[in-house]
C-alpha cells in the first residue's frame, strides 16, 4: 500500500432477533449517524466513495444498490455494492484507497433477516443447480457432515464444540449490542434439539436485525480527523468453488490463502503468537475451531483442548470472539464479518466497556460467507 489505512469512525445498531419498528433503511441510517459523528465528518462534503454489501436474493430487491445511496448520504456520489461479506467490502475499500486516487471509503453492511419468510429456501439457491440442488441436501445438513468430518480427522469432540457457544454466548453478555446473549451450560446440550447431528440447535448462530458502517481513511487524510484510528495492516481474501465435490472437508483452505494475502501485507510470520485477541467467524461452533487452525492460529490436534482448558476465553493466552461472536450477537448475513471487525476496533481503541481486555495492541478478524460457499476474508489490525 502507498499509504497506511485506518479505521477512523464505527457505528452500529442494536442487533435484535426482530425489528418490525424500523425499515432496512432506518437501521442502515442509524449505523452511517453514528460512524459519521464518531469520525467526526460530513458524508457529503467529507467521503470519496461508499461500499455497500447485499445479496439481492437475501434482501428481496433486484439492483440493491438502487435502494441505499440516501440513508447513507451517498446519494449522486461514487458508490458500488458488492454481494459478499462486510469484509470484502473493507477490502474492497481498502483497494480504492491504495490507488492514492481517494482519501476516505465508507463499508455498510446490515441485516433484516426477520422480512426473510423462506431462508432455507434462499440459501439453496447457492448450491450447484444441476447436480447438489436436487438433491434437497439443508444447509446445516452440509455443516453437520462437515463438522463430523473435521471432529472425526482432529480428535475433536461434541464436548469442545458445545464449549465455544458457552464462551461466546457467555461473552456476549457484556455486549450491549448484542442479540443472542445467554448463560449455557454443557449440560444444556443434553436437551439441545438435533438439527444434523452433530448439530444441535444450540451449536448454530441464530439470525438477528442490525446494521454497521466503518469510515477509513488515508494515513494523511486521518491525521486530519480526530479520534484515535486503528490501523488496517492487512487484507486477504479468496473466493473458491460452490461446489460440494470441489473441496477439502477438513481444512478450509480458502480460509487459509487469505490471511497469508493478509499476513503477507502486515508483514506477519508466525500468527500463532503475534495477535492479541482475534474475532473470526462461529457460524457453528466447529467453525471457530476450524478457522483458528486455518488461520495458523492453534495447531489442529490441540484446538479442541485449548478451548477446552479456556485458553481462548476472555482472560485465557488468546481471547477469541470476546465480543460474543455469531453465536452470542447473532448471526447477519452479509454484515457478520462486518460485526466481528466493529468489535475488533472497539477494543483496539480501548473502548470496549465491559468487554475490554487489558491487552490490545494487534487482532486478527476472519469472516466466511457461510454453506456451501469458499469465501473468506481476513483483516489484520493494529491499535
Amino acid at each position: 500500500m502507498s499509504e497506511r489505512i485506518a479505521v477512523v469512525g464505527i457505528g452500529a445498531t442494536q442487533f435484535r432477533s426482530i425489528t418490525p419498528d424500523v425499515s432496512y433503511k432506518e437501521l442502515m441510517f442509524d449505523a452511517a449517524v453514528r460512524a459519521y459523528a464518531d469520525a467526526d465528518i460530513n458524508p457529503r462534503t467529507d467521503v470519496d466513495t461508499f461500499v455497500t454489501c447485499a445479496e439481492d436474493y437475501i434482501e428481496g430487491t433486484s439492483i440493491f444498490d438502487e435502494y441505499v445511496p440516501d440513508q447513507l448520504g451517498a446519494a449522486l456520489r461514487q458508490m458500488h455494492t458488492i454481494t459478499g461479506d462486510g469484509l470484502h467490502g473493507v477490502a474492497a475499500a481498502v483497494m480504492q484507497l491504495a490507488t492514492g486516487r481517494f482519501g476516505t471509503a465508507v463499508v455498510e453492511a446490515h441485516s433484516k433477516a426477520s422480512n426473510m419468510l423462506t431462508p432455507d429456501g434462499i440459501a439453496a439457491c447457492a448450491q450447484d443447480p444441476v447436480y447438489v440442488r436436487p438433491l434437497c441436501l439443508n444447509t446445516h445438513f452440509v455443516a453437520g457432515l462437515e463438522m463430523n468430518r473435521f471432529c472425526s480427522e482432529n480428535g475433536v469432540t461434541r464436548e469442545q464444540c458445545s464449549q465455544v457457544a458457552v464462551k461466546n454466548r457467555g461473552n456476549a453478555l457484556l455486549n450491549p449490542l448484542a442479540g443472542q446473549a445467554v448463560r449455557l451450560t454443557l449440560g444444556d446440550f443434553e436437551h439441545a434439539g438435533p438439527v444434523s447431528l452433530p448439530l444441535t440447535s444450540l451449536d448454530i448462530a441464530q439470525p438477528v436485525d442490525g446494521a454497521i458502517v466503518i469510515v477509513l481513511a488515508t494515513e494523511s487524510k486521518a491525521r486530519e480527523l480526530r479520534g484515535k484510528p486503528v490501523w488496517l495492516t492487512g487484507a486477504g481474501w479468496c473466493n473458491g468453488s460452490p461446489n460440494l465435490e470441489a473441496r477439502d472437508w477438513n481444512a478450509p483452505e480458502y480460509v487459509t490463502k487469505a490471511a497469508k494475502m493478509a499476513y503477507d501485507q502486515a508483514g506477519i510470520t508466525d500468527p500463532k503468537h503475534y495477535f492479541d485477541f482475534a474475532e473470526v467467524d462461529d457460524t457453528y461452533t466447529y467453525k471457530e475451531l476450524q478457522h483458528l487452525v486455518a488461520l495458523g492460529l492453534a495447531d489442529a490436534c490441540d484446538v479442541g483442548r485449548h478451548t477446552e482448558l479456556g485458553k481462548t476465553a476472555r482472560n485465557g493466552k488468546r481471547p477469541v470472539n470476546v465480543s460474543g461472536g455469531a453465536l452470542g450477537m447473532g448471526h447477519m448475513y452479509e454484515a457478520s464479518g462486518l460485526a466481528r471487525f466493529y468489535c475488533a476496533v472497539q477494543q483496539l481503541r480501548g473502548e470496549a466497556g465491559a468487554m475490554q481486555l487489558p491487552k490490545a495492541r494487534t487482532a486478527v478478524v476472519q469472516a466466511w460467507r457461510g454453506v456451501p460457499t469458499a469465501s473468506a476474508v481476513v483483516i489484520t489490525l493494529a491499535a
